[in-house]
């Protein structure tokens, strides 16, 4: 039997090191409820013209000879919807960005956005998990590129790292999120509201932020950092890999799901552990441990008015080719139920293809409405999934959206062999391996970004799916990689990081 809910984080606001669990009072009932911000709020317009732009890594990168130094890149979207000409590439040669590229760097393997100093700019946080600092190999960073009229410019970028406990191979940056977990000033916790950053090493979670006082662009840890090193059920380890917000019990505060996957002796289980946001960073509560993971990706499934959360469970023990269970909230201040409201794999009735080992179906997700209707649908990419008799060549689904969650009415599926999409399923394409949706345009019709690292051996392509009124059609497909911006695309792994 694989059963996680006694996952546990230790931390030092919420938890003793020694493991002794000291659980913070729940936060203070919200006057009135707050809604979803999973699909329908998106943080991700650098240039402030109210449409959502996109930032993409590619951390495989050369840049000035330093292989897999790695670069992103930011396409700015107007009312034409999403611009291959408008666009940023952004690494650390360019100018008054903090460091300088190195080979192995992996600059842009996970990025993220939110308005770090509200002036309605969003801003973007870029991982570096494989920087070197202080003689400590993959000690990990990350940077801050700030919003402004023009969008996103090294000049006034910004550093991140863990001040206190430099490690080699900790990895900082290998995964990021930013919302209003808490307030920076919790003695008025309404005053100048702005997101704070969320940043996960190997097994340490840090939040950020800009403290009362601070100067403009000044960002400074909130605590001391959250660990996940002893308590499992198995008595193992467990290494944080993804992170996701959304607003789970209907309170003032954003909160936070954390996946991974055990260590040690019984290594690879996938589990998810959540956090309540709260007024200050010492009062963020325990939201409950839930099977599954390490992908996960928030939203109003149900169409209730508050967040819910799909977990992909790819790990150890996990059923056959993957799953995707969703648990939603209660519709109170108790957030999620613990046990899932519906837990998909390619087995299930209406959904195309047939589950195998190695799918890898769920890894990757993200949510939107692709058809128009006002409810959120979920696209899932298996970038394990043999094509044919081509192993590992990638596939995406898309699952609609209906007043009680998620349905297989309408499940559709997409790969690089049928006629519609550019391209043929190769093996190792990992077709799927990322996944956003997206209303670029701002018309109320998301469609989809996916990627597939292992393009043309690791150079990596990005395809844009079409949406329409009956959902993702594969007509009108086009696709790009990162010479079509003007960017190195030898073995670039371009899209193996987007911002959701």
């Amino acid at each position: 039997m694989r059963r996680f809910t006694g996952l546990a984080l230790t931390a030092a606001a919420i938890f003793t090191l020694g493991g002794g669990a000291v659980w913070a009072a729940p936060a203070a009932p919200a006057a009135t409820p707050f809604p979803s911000i999973g699909w329908q709020q998106r943080n991700c317009d650098y240039d402030g013209n109210g449409f959502d732009d996109v930032l993409l890594g590619a951390p495989g990168a050369t840049v000035s000879g330093a292989r897999g130094a790695g670069y992103v890149t930011v396409q700015y979207s107007s009312s034409s919807g999403l611009s291959t000409a408008k666009k940023s590439v952004l690494h650390q040669n360019t100018s008054g960005v903090p460091g300088g590229a190195e080979s192995g760097d992996g600059f842009g393997q996970a990025v993220a956005s939110g308005d770090l100093d509200n002036d309605g700019y969003d801003d973007a946080i870029v991982g570096i998990p494989g920087e070197d600092l202080a003689g400590l190999s993959n000690a990990g960073g990350a940077i801050v590129f700030w919003g402004s009229p023009t969008g996103l410019h090294g000049a006034d970028s910004s550093w991140l790292e863990n001040p206190g406990r430099l490690r080699a191979d900790a990895k900082f940056g290998r995964a990021i999120e930013a919302a209003r977990y808490f307030a920076p000033d919790p003695s008025d916790p309404d005053a100048n509201p702005r997101d704070s950053i969320a940043v996960l090493e190997n097994d340490t979670l840090l939040f950020f932020t800009a403290p009362p006082g601070a100067a403009v662009k000044q960002l400074k840890p909130a605590d001391d950092g959250v660990q996940a090193l002893d308590l499992t059920p198995l008595e193992t380890g467990f290494a944080l890999r993804s992170l996701s917000h959304g607003n789970y019990n209907e309170d003032s505060w954003a909160d936070l799901a954390i996946s991974g996957v055990t260590t040690g002796d019984h290594p690879g289980i996938g589990a998810t552990r959540v956090l309540y946001g709260a007024p200050s960073v010492e009062a963020l509560g325990d939201g409950g441990a839930f099977d599954g993971g390490p992908a996960v990706v928030s939203s109003d499934f149900n169409h209730d008015g508050q967040d819910d959360l799909a977990i992909g469970d790819t790990g150890a023990g996990s059923p056959v080719g993957g799953s995707v269970s969703v648990y939603l909230g209660k519709g109170d201040l108790s957030g999620l139920d613990p046990t899932p409201a519906q837990t998909w794999t390619q087995d299930s009735p209406g959904v195309p293809g047939t589950a195998e080992a190695g799918d890898r179906w769920g890894s990757e997700m993200s949510s939107g409405d692709t058809n128009g209707d006002g409810l959120p649908d979920l696209a899932i990419g298996a970038p394990g999934e043999d094509v044919g008799s081509v192993s590992d060549a990638g596939a995406v689904w898309a699952l609609r959206g209906a007043r009680g969650g998620l349905t297989a009415t309408g499940a559709r599926s997409f790969d690089q062999n049928h006629p519609d999409i550019p391209g043929a399923a190769e093996p190792l394409d990992r077709w799927g391996g990322q996944v956003r949706l997206i209303d670029a345009n701002k018309d109320g019709l998301f469609g989809l970004l996916a990627a597939a690292p292992g393009e043309n051996t690791n150079d990596g392509f990005v395809w844009v799916v079409p949406s329409s009124s009956s959902g993702l059609v594969a007509h009108g497909t086009w696709t790009y990689d990162g010479a079509r911006l003007g960017a190195p695309a030898a073995n670039a792994r371009f899209g193996a990081a987007i911002d959701e």
